[in-house]
């Protein structure tokens, strides 16, 4: 049997990014002793938080984090619980599942071991996972709606979307955007014809996270335009199909 102590310790050095084996040899704990702390972790433990336990500058994988910051800044939100405890919150459609899973993923990915929990609401599950840090990866949270407030990504934050766009760009259409088939006729010599043809939509009040999104399009080449105030449309050809690779319907 080991002690709180001794517990907390190696716990911490994996948070840190150190493997079960570098973690078992320096400590002579088994690995199988602390996968099995690993999976009982209590949310409330504060350790493992890369921005202010001495670790990497910003979380990683980058991918995952870029994601789950897209996901985040459309349907996210931080809810205080008890002990100082955090709720990342992300608001994923019962219509597509597969949303959920990925949400999931990448919250585990982030905080490897964690609980994630899934609490049903009208139309909609509230993709959940408890942690003391999650206001240190997502600086953006404060009182009110996001559009009432300044959304200013910060500067590590930005080097991850330099290196994950696709990333961050996705995480937003999934949230708040689409992919839809528009439909319309025109008059042709004549003749009246009916066209189809699919764009990606997405629909924000923050001007800012809107400014967050244009931005990133304008670097991966995608062109868009306002259908309105807070309604962004992406309906060229070759945008269209770039968006297509990269990001894809929800599902």
């Amino acid at each position: 049997m080991y002690d709180t102590t001794t517990r907390l310790a190696a716990l911490r050095l994996l948070d840190g990014g150190r493997s079960l084996n570098s973690v078992s040899k320096e400590t002579g704990i088994s690995r199988a002793a602390m996968r099995a702390w690993q999976s009982r972790i209590d949310p409330a433990r504060p350790v493992g938080c890369v921005r202010c336990a001495g670790g990497p500058a910003a979380p990683e994988p980058a991918r995952d984090y870029a994601y789950l910051l897209g996901l985040y800044l459309g349907d996210g939100c931080l809810s205080g619980y008890a002990r100082g405890v955090y709720g990342l919150r992300i608001a994923c459609g019962d219509a597509w599942p597969g949303l959920m899973d990925e949400c999931e993923a990448a919250m585990r990915a982030i905080r490897p071991g964690s609980k994630v929990f899934r609490a049903p609401r009208q139309g909609c599950h509230m993709v959940t996972s408890l942690w003391k840090h999650w206001p240190c990866l997502f600086p953006q949270h404060g009182p009110g709606h996001k559009h009432e407030r300044s959304i200013v990504l910060e500067s590590w934050q930005r080097d991850i979307v330099r290196s994950e766009p696709w990333a961050l760009v996705r995480g937003l259409i999934h949230s708040d955007g689409c992919r839809v088939t528009n439909r319309t006729t025109r008059t042709v010599a004549g003749e009246r014809r009916r066209y189809e043809y699919p764009r990606y939509l997405f629909t924000n009040e923050s001007a800012d996270i809107m400014r967050i999104l244009t931005t990133t399009l304008d670097e991966l080449g995608v062109e868009w335009k306002f259908a309105r105030r807070n309604n962004l449309s992406v309906a060229r050809r070759d945008s269209v199909a770039l968006m297509d690779r990269y990001v894809g319907p929800k599902y």
